[in-house]
């Protein structure tokens, strides 16, 4: 079974927001696929999503309002077969965390030429996060379609 960990900062905003996209992406599918999300930082662990990431994936279909945010852990290098960083300052952080290289990529190597998925807070209002939203849904189904094959 192919198993995917979505990772950022504080695991309240992108990768629950990742988690979601690719979990209704798996289920509309039929997929044998395990999807989870956490942060770098344990800043926010046991929090559920802000309330933006919520609003907008609610818009879209998709409840993270469930998710509780955590850290990652030396097990989950062990546990996932993929590890999707959101930006290059997080794969700095799981590289420095003893992340094998060979399992650690970037969401934005998925369709969008390498880019970081910013953090929405660094935009304006509501609308980065629906931006933000259809980058990342954009990815994790390039990303998927790619490990079906």
């Amino acid at each position: 079974m192919k198993s995917i960990l979505f990772v950022c900062l504080g695991n309240i905003c992108r990768s629950p927001i990742a988690q979601g996209v690719a979990n209704k992406f798996v289920s509309k599918n039929h997929l044998d696929i395990v999807v989870d999300s956490c942060g770098t930082g344990d800043y926010h662990k046991g929090e559920n999503p802000c309330q933006n990431s919520i609003k907008v994936s609610t818009e879209h279909g998709i409840d993270i309002s469930k998710h509780q945010a955590r850290a990652i852990t030396k097990e989950d290098f062990k546990q996932f077969e993929m590890i999707v960083a959101l930006d290059d300052s997080n794969i700095a952080n799981l590289l420095k965390m003893g992340c094998p290289k060979e399992k650690l990529h970037k969401l934005g190597s998925f369709g969008y030429d390498n880019q970081d998925v910013p953090d929405p807070y660094f935009f304006n209002g509501f609308e980065g996060f629906e931006k933000v939203f259809l980058m990342i849904e954009s990815c994790v189904h390039t990303l998927i379609k790619g490990i079906q094959k």
